[in-house]
């Protein structure tokens, strides 16, 4: 255990002495150590069912287009290894609009039973969709597999009013007992979920956190600042991880972290630790690869990374192919810069 004594300095920082020894993902603290505000706020929010570093996890296929079963237990246990906090089956990264609902559970059960056997590890299922009943039918699927929480997008194509978005995940967290993270990303969805309506969810027990990537921080910044100090905001873009984090989001769900979980755990915990000097380094570092994922839409171009590096085919299901090759010569550049090859 380890006792905390916060302190003012003659700038008006708070720092805190720290007389015992913990270590927490990645920080050691040691008796006698100063550290800053934001390391605490850190290992707290670390407590949070949702904090940290999260993965949008890419769903391998065989030739034939069926769920390619040893690639994904495979990928999964790569991830765990590697610094994943929680895994996010089911997001669009994973393909999730393609799934019947026995694939979905499958995927659903087989993270939950590596995580559990493994002894680290969420597991966080995309349910949402834009038929609450049909959401309110998923999700009860997820929690009966032993999903952790779930991931819930704002419905898209009927493009519900602000009161409306209110209405609809508010039956689906009356209707569901594990914690939701709602999924805010306008670029899709052509839906953008309002600061005020997410402020209006954030007061449901069962609504604990929000993944944004409308991709506008003063929108995200406004988020952050409404919400309980138990709500938990994290970035939705990996480009975006260092200022939501340092405006006092959560952490990141992440599609990067796919190719390369270990650099991102680092990235995603250094931001959190308060190191920014650090964590602006490696964002630098990250931000070729970070950007290249999506020179075509997303899983595209990570699902080709992923095979390049052996770990799955490179099959994804129509509407989407597999990426042009002209790519092909700079995802390997960007990926062996990074030892990811």
């Amino acid at each position: 255990c380890f006792l905390v004594f916060a302190l003012l300095t003659t700038r008006g920082t708070s720092i805190l002495f720290i007389s015992g020894f913990k270590f927490v993902h990645g920080i050691s603290i040691y008796p006698g150590s100063l550290i800053r505000h934001e390391a605490l706020e850190y290992i707290f929010m670390k407590n949070h069912v949702f904090s940290g570093f999260s993965v949008a996890v890419v769903t391998p296929f065989n030739s034939d287009f069926s769920i390619d079963k040893e690639s994904y237990a495979n990928h999964l246990h790569f991830l765990l290894d590697n610094g994943v906090d929680h895994l996010v089956i089911s997001g669009t990264t994973g393909e999730s609009p393609s799934f019947s609902d026995d694939e979905f559970v499958y995927l659903v059960k087989t993270a939950v039973d590596i995580t559990k056997a493994k002894g680290k590890g969420d597991v966080i299922a995309g349910s949402g969709s834009n038929d609450t009943e049909k959401t309110i039918r998923k999700s009860k699927l997820a929690e009966e597999a032993g999903a952790t929480g779930l991931l819930m997008v704002t419905p898209y194509y009927n493009k519900p009013m602000q009161k409306a978005l209110i209405a609809h995940f508010t039956a689906i967290a009356d209707a569901v007992s594990i914690p939701i993270m709602l999924y805010n990303v306008p670029g899709r969805t052509n839906v953008n979920m309002l600061p005020e309506t997410t402020l209006a969810l954030s007061k449901h027990k069962n609504i604990v956190a929000i993944k944004e990537a409308s991709n506008d921080l003063q929108q995200i910044m406004k988020v952050i600042e409404l919400v309980p100090s138990d709500f938990a905001v994290f970035s939705g873009d990996d480009a975006l991880t260092l200022p939501i984090i340092a405006a006092g989001g959560a952490g990141l769900v992440s599609v990067v972290g796919n190719e390369i979980p270990k650099l991102t755990a680092d990235y995603v915990n250094t931001c959190l630790s308060g190191d920014f000097e650090a964590a602006r380094k490696l964002h630098y570092r990250l931000q070729p690869l970070m950007a290249f994922n999506f020179v075509e839409t997303n899983p595209i171009p990570v699902k080709a990374a992923l095979s390049l590096m052996g770990r799955m085919k490179n099959v994804l299901r129509l509407p989407l192919i597999p990426m042009d090759k002209k790519y092909e010569a700079q995802l390997e550049a960007y990926l062996s810069d990074l030892g990811a090859m």
